[in-house]
Formats: C-alpha cells, structure tokens, sequence
C-alpha cells in the first residue's frame, strides 16, 4: 500500500487530506510540526509526503532540509502544501528537490490527490 505522511499544524486540513486518500487507498499518516515530522518519516517511509511550511517547533522548511540529510529522506518525494505564496517561499526549496509547491486556497483536495498520483507515477 502507498504511504503518504502529512505534515500539517491545522487539524482540519490534515483530517480532510486523510480521509480523501485513505478513501482512494492509501495508507495515511500526520504530524502537527516538523519536529514531529522528522520522527514520523524515519519509522513511517512514506513513498511522499505532503508538507506545510508555517507550523509550531520546527517549520517545513527547516524540517525538509534536516530530513534531506539522512538516507532515507534524500530522495522521497515532497509537496508542499502551504498557504503562502511561492514567492515568498524560503528560497532553500529549491535547492531541497520539492516535487509541486502547491497554495492550499487554490486547490481542492481532489485536485491534490490527482497531484499525488500524478508525482507517485513518476
């Protein structure tokens, strides 16, 4: 089964991804800051991960450049999912290998899944 952790302080939008991907079949994972994220990754190896960047302890962007650093989180793929707009992104992002940056507000949650999909089959 297809893993997919989501990374993600606002409990609703997380719950909400949750269940439309456990609905499609997927095996679905949260953490509510990067901190929790980063252990999260090591034990769950999910195939991607969807990822805010504005969150509590340790943001996404930080959390992304950690888990680059290990093996495991060298290469798995990464969304971000965020509120902010990609130009006022952390400019380390691009260096980090981020698959889609994706603003939540403009995107409905089945167009995130065909998203997925669509980086899952690459």
């Amino acid at each position: 089964m297809t893993k997919i952790a989501i990374i993600e302080d606002d409990q609703a939008i997380s719950q909400m991804y949750r269940i439309k991907f456990e609905t499609e079949g997927y095996e679905v994972e949260i953490a509510e800051n990067g901190k929790l994220g980063l252990e999260l990754v090591e034990n769950f190896r999910p195939d991607i991960i969807l990822l805010d960047l504005m969150m509590p302890e340790m943001s996404g962007d930080e959390m992304l450049a950690k888990l680059r650093q290990t093996d495991f989180g060298r290469d798995v793929k990464v969304i971000i999912l965020t509120n902010m707009g990609e130009q006022e992104a952390p400019d380390i992002l691009k260096s980090l290998g981020v698959s889609v940056f994706i603003v939540k507000a403009e995107m409905t949650p089945r167009q995130v899944a065909e998203l997925v999909k669509k980086q899952l089959s690459i």
